[in-house]
């Protein structure tokens, strides 16, 4: 069941590790279903990105519609809240169209945001983003983690201290 859409709506999730077969077995059940494969895979969102995230070839692709792989420049940032407004954009035209989504990915929080939702969070300025993902690169997760420790001592018990993208996103959302 997916969160903020209609109950009565199925679709199909694979999720996995990379190299797993995913991609074979969503094509396969798409084929079998007249759907469309959807991404769910936060690299593969990405345009150049494709041998690096093991991104079904443009062959493996053929026949059958794959969306919302390849649809974000490299050069931009793409959050999980964004993919799951792109995502509900898709399955909602797809509804109209009587297409079978087959969701298939290896982002664990994309599912769990698809299925049920996301918490509200601040939209976090670059003023405040830019300066603390160049601090991670400076002064590295270990310096980030102390703050957050001292600032948000419950988030930080819930973080391993050299993840790094997620102290980052934690002092990111105390900041704004």
């Amino acid at each position: 069941m997916m969160k903020n859409l209609d109950e009565n709506f199925d679709a199909i999730l694979i999720t996995g590790p990379t190299a797993s077969g995913k991609s074979a077995l969503a094509l396969r059940l798409a084929v079998e279903r007249d759907g469309v494969v959807i991404n769910a895979d936060s690299m593969q969102v990405y345009d150049t990105l494709r041998v690096l995230t093991a991104r079904p070839s443009e062959d493996e692709m053929e026949g059958v519609p794959h969306l919302l792989y390849g649809h974000v420049p490299a050069s931009s940032l793409h959050s999980t809240g964004e993919w799951l407004r792109d995502i509900s954009a898709v399955l909602a035209d797809l509804r109209g169209q009587g297409r079978f989504p087959v969701i298939v990915g290896g982002t664990g929080l994309y599912f769990k945001a698809l299925t049920g939702g996301l918490s509200d969070m601040p939209a976090i300025p670059d003023t405040i983003r830019e300066p603390m993902r160049a601090r991670l690169i400076e002064e590295g997760a270990a310096i980030l983690y102390a703050e957050l420790v001292r600032r948000d001592p419950v988030m930080a018990d819930m973080l391993q201290p050299g993840d790094g993208q997620r102290i980052v996103r934690a002092l990111e959302v105390l900041e704004a």
